[in-house]
């Protein structure tokens, strides 16, 4: 682990970040000259990849789910005195399968991943963001950040409130130097989604992107701050768009393709 002394470069906090999309976007804000802080349980894991990118990056191995994890996060960037630039609240786990099938144990660990992780991290680091002339927060989230889909019921609730959590935030931190930000692709290629994802995917006809992809595109978002948020891919732009203006009419298009998404969950993919 790299001593902490704040460069000219900007400071990125990245978690999840040897996930599939998390080294994806490592590779390509690395490759902009940032430098990462790389957030993730397995310290080999982080240690590879920064040797990937040439060894110039800072790993901090931690359970994010804890709050002695959350805390030594805190505690490492701590020793930046200029603070940090950004933070890519990335981190995220997923479950496709019907409500009643699930247990309160793994109820909570999705929505403590997915939701409490990201708001507690951004309150924690928020003193070390305001240290930056300009900083920012990117929480990455879904096209079920706007769009509740079947099969993903708890994931789809964590992503609706971390928008919800996203557009406060910016509200709320209007009058300071750090933006606020959702960044929400659609279906990623990655190990996170399951062959019953990929086989109901492909049944029903929706797109999947590669992490390569989805990366070059955060690229471009993080550089027009301007943009509160971005939503990738059409139609899955569409169908959250006519979500928010009429419910009525997603719900009788994704009844019709129930079956289908029934048949998945149930562990029939081939």
């Amino acid at each position: 682990m790299n001593t902490p002394v704040k460069s000219s470069s900007t400071t990125i906090v990245l978690t999840g970040a040897t996930g599939g999309l998390g080294s994806a976007l490592a590779k390509v804000l690395s490759a902009q000259g940032f430098l990462l802080v790389l957030c993730g349980r397995n310290h080999v894991q982080l240690e590879q990849l920064n040797r990937a990118l040439g060894g110039q990056h800072h790993c901090i191995a931690s359970d994010l789910t804890t709050t002695e994890g959350r805390q030594a996060v805190l505690s490492y960037c701590q020793q930046f005195p200029g603070g940090i630039d950004a933070l890519i609240n990335n981190a995220a786990s997923n479950h496709f399968g019907p409500l009643k099938e699930m247990n309160e144990s793994s109820i909570q660990k999705m929505l403590i991943t997915n939701l409490m992780v990201p708001i507690e991290l951004t309150r924690l680091l928020l003193p070390l963001l305001g240290k930056a002339d300009k900083a920012q927060i990117i929480n990455i989230g879904s096209a079920f950040s706007r769009l509740g889909f079947p099969g993903f019921s708890v994931y789809s609730a964590c992503k609706f409130g971390l928008r919800g959590f996203t557009e406060a935030m910016r509200r709320e931190l209007a009058d300071t130097p750090i933006t606020v930000r959702l960044f929400a692709p659609r279906t990623i290629t990655t190990a996170m989604n399951d062959d019953n994802v990929t086989a109901m995917n492909k049944a029903l006809g929706n797109h999947s992107d590669s992490v390569e992809n989805v990366a070059n595109q955060f690229i471009g978002f993080y550089q027009k701050t301007q943009l509160s948020e971005q939503f990738l891919g059409w139609p899955e732009r569409l169908f959250g768009w006519l979500n928010s203006i009429n419910s009525r009419w997603v719900d009788q298009g994704l009844a019709k393709k129930l079956p289908v998404i029934q048949r998945y969950w149930t562990g029939a993919a081939k």
